[in-house]
């Protein structure tokens, strides 16, 4: 990533989920790149929300090893897809087609390649029934799986109590729109136009979250930190809040969390984005996870505008081992397991000492281009897993 002089450095919504399943059958047409598919099975997952979704897709080859891969279907609302990652989405009119990038281009027989989407809707969304991959087709009929009932997360201070989390807070308990008490403003590195306020026009529960208005520009940062010591916090720190942006995540590295981490002297580990995609960064030496090349990024995932997300990762403090969540989706780019990725996680695992995060903070850092209005909500951290 671009290394520059700092010590960096729409409403709540229900994700309704569908699950269509192709199953094989044989070959028919003949392909469309170098190899033939004599049947595969496809799985079609969205997560809805009035006006747009977003599409994970999984292509299984069950034939012949492919060298180059085609994925065609139609949809039979009026979905417009709008963006893709790990593929080359085209549309035209309801028919859509999927090709592969450079690293992805070889699907061996009974392998798997999994890319995805972002589009919009007006009046219908229903999964796609049918798909072909280089001609041959996969036939299967779309199951809806019913949204299920989310599992109660503590979110007030008796709850958290209950669960021995370090913090839960769902900001209802400030009553001023400057944050305070558990929450205080932060600029750690330097200060510029952007500001946290408590925002009670916009929320995922009850009538308050934390706003952030982002500003763009060189050194331009501002958070609200948590006032709670996260010292003893583990061995493994589990972290879950809600989240929604404005504006999609920029070309440009930008942060939005950033936790001390003692095993830096202090510095920060980082969740935000760069190349469009999310990312973490460390700040000691700059390292990203993924790696800002072509197969890491592909491996991570744009974050959705105008709705609410859940993000959720859990970091070890007794090794190097790290996991990332958005809506319940794992994000491949950005695990980290010990054993190397090429061109993913080498930077991330040139650091043995496994991190110790000390804090939270929650807000906007930018060093360069890149701003954004974004909500923070049902913040939660603690020592055992936390769902959304």
């Amino acid at each position: 990533m671009t290394s520059l002089p700092v010590r960096h450095r729409r409403l709540p919504v229900w994700a309704l989920v569908l699950t269509v399943v192709a199953v094989a059958l044989p070959a028919i047409a003949t392909s469309r790149a170098q190899g033939a598919a004599a049947g595969c099975t496809v799985t079609y997952t969205t997560n809805e929300w009035a006006g747009g979704f977003t599409a994970q897709i999984r292509v299984t080859n069950l034939g012949a090893a492919l060298n180059g891969w085609r994925l065609e279907w139609a949809y039979g609302g009026d979905q417009q897809v709008t963006s893709a990652w790990n593929a080359q989405v085209t549309q035209s009119g309801s028919a859509a087609t999927a090709v592969n990038v450079a690293h992805n281009a070889v699907l061996v027989a009974g392998g798997s390649v999994d890319f995805g989407l972002q589009g919009t809707w007006r009046t219908a969304d229903p999964a796609p029934t049918a798909f072909a991959l280089n001609g041959a087709p996969c036939g299967g009929t779309a199951t809806p799986t019913p949204t299920p009932t989310p599992t109660p997360t503590p979110t007030t201070p008796a709850e958290c109590a209950g669960a021995g989390a370090t913090i839960c807070s769902d900001f209802e308990d400030q009553k001023g729109t400057v944050p305070s008490g558990d929450w205080q403003t932060t600029a750690p590195d330097c200060q510029g136009t952007g500001k946290v306020v408590v925002d009670t026009s916009v929320a995922y529960s009850g009538t308050r979250s934390l706003r952030v208005d982002g500003g763009a520009g060189y050194c331009n940062h501002v958070f609200a930190a948590s006032t709670r010591d996260l010292s003893s916090v583990g061995p493994v720190v589990y972290v879950r809040m809600r989240v929604r942006h404005t504006t999609a995540l920029p070309t440009n590295h930008v942060t939005f969390v950033s936790m001390p981490d003692a095993s830096q002297g202090g510095k920060a580990l980082r969740v935000g984005g760069q190349n469009g995609a999310l990312q973490w960064n460390r700040e000691s030496d700059d390292a990203t996870l993924p790696e800002q090349s072509p197969a890491g990024v592909a491996l991570s995932t744009p974050l959705a505008t105008g709705r609410w997300l859940c993000l959720r990762y859990q970091i070890d403090t007794t090794a190097q081992s790290m996991r990332t969540w958005v809506d319940d989706q794992e994000i491949t780019g950005l695990r980290v397991d010990g054993v190397p990725t090429q061109n993913v996680d080498g930077q991330w695992l040139a650091r043995r000492t496994p991190p110790r995060p000390t804090g939270l903070r929650l807000g906007w850092e930018s060093y360069g281009t890149g701003d954004d209005t974004l909500w923070f909500d049902d913040v939660a951290l603690g020592s055992a897993p936390i769902g959304c």
